[in-house]
């Protein structure tokens, strides 16, 4: 008897000319592809506009490890999304063609070599003029990305949405650590001081130097008290006149939200932003021109009920929706 192998063709949703996610009303959404929201490959498309590249590294981290695990899980937690975003009217997979490009291999013993691997990597896409989402991984990995984006757009307004600062200098004499990328990116000068801004901060600190040295390096802070009394609204339109026309990088960590609304992550701080808040305002600055983003900290091992990642991969759909409403 000769063995042979049955050919299958994954049915695909196809609009715009696009290669849209699998069609969810033939496969159900706990089968096929594990690619973000079930979105083809770059191996089966000719060209992307928009790539959601995974990133797992997590050998920056202070304290709990295991967002090296996130890409999978937020991938995971994607199969639910669909085609169409009611809430800023964007079908973004027949507006842009999206794909998955997998992760990069980074070295988990070398954060230097693994920044530079990913900077190479990430170079690739923004050099091409192919707009990414990167899921990751830790907070490490936001330096090379805005590396990357800088070498194409020169220094990018960036908005930064974290429990915590970033900008401190050295954790146990190192200089490459998830709380240290947006003091390097200042010095490095691959941000624009004019338009920088944290959102959604929280919690204590070393101390009040702190505060100085981001004010000093050009940071206004909305803090997730901020985002409660003020209202969404309100700080959209701050972020808006901070930012202009700018080209801009929009960076998540995903403890940016209450603990309630994102337990799995590595620095969980009490008070923090709802994932309402968060959606509503990404929504409210998608006319804004993105040129990068990434949504960071996802560490499955401390979730229950996949409520990170899920919330994670709103955002990541978000981004892309983003893109597709300004294309």
């Amino acid at each position: 008897m000769t063995n042979s192998r049955a050919s299958y063709e994954v049915p695909r949703i196809t609009e715009g000319g696009r290669v849209g996610p699998v069609d969810s009303s033939l496969v159900p959404r706990f089968c096929g592809p594990a690619t973000f929201a079930r979105l083809p490959t770059l191996a089966e498309i000719d060209k992307t506009d928009v790539a959601v590249l995974g990133v797992p590294f997590d050998s920056g981290v202070s304290y709990r490890p295991g967002a090296r695990f996130g890409p999978s899980a937020i991938r995971e937690a994607s199969r639910l999304l669909r085609p169409y975003n009611p809430a800023v009217d964007v079908s973004p997979f027949a507006a842009l063609q999206v794909a998955d490009a997998g992760d990069v291999a980074l070295n988990p013993f070398n954060i230097n070599e693994a920044i530079e691997t990913l900077e190479g990597a990430s170079g690739v896409f923004a050099k091409d003029n192919t707009k990414l989402v990167c899921i990751g991984g830790d907070h490490t990995i936001a330096l090379p990305l805005l590396r990357s984006v800088a070498s194409v757009h020169g220094p990018v307004a960036l908005l930064h949405f974290d429990a915590h600062l970033d900008t401190w200098d050295t954790y146990f004499g190192a200089e490459y650590t998830h709380g240290t990328p947006f003091r390097r990116a200042v010095e490095e000068g691959i941000v624009d001081t004019e338009a920088l801004a944290h959102v959604g901060t929280r919690g204590p600190l070393y101390g009040k130097k702190d505060l100085e040295d981001d004010r000093r390096f050009g940071f206004g802070i909305y803090t997730s008290a901020d985002v409660f009394r003020r209202g969404v609204d309100e700080i959209v339109d701050a972020l808006r006149d901070r930012i202009g026309n700018r080209p801009l990088y929009v960076s998540i960590d995903i403890d940016v939200l209450d603990p309630a609304h994102a337990p799995g992550t590595g620095t969980p701080e009490a008070g923090g932003m709802t994932s309402r808040e968060l959606l509503e305002i990404l929504r409210g600055l998608r006319k804004l021109n993105l040129v990068g983003a990434d949504v960071v900290e996802v560490a499955p091992a401390y979730d229950h009920a996949e409520i990170t990642s899920v919330a994670a991969s709103h955002l990541a759909y978000e981004f892309i929706s983003w893109y597709a409403g300004n294309a």
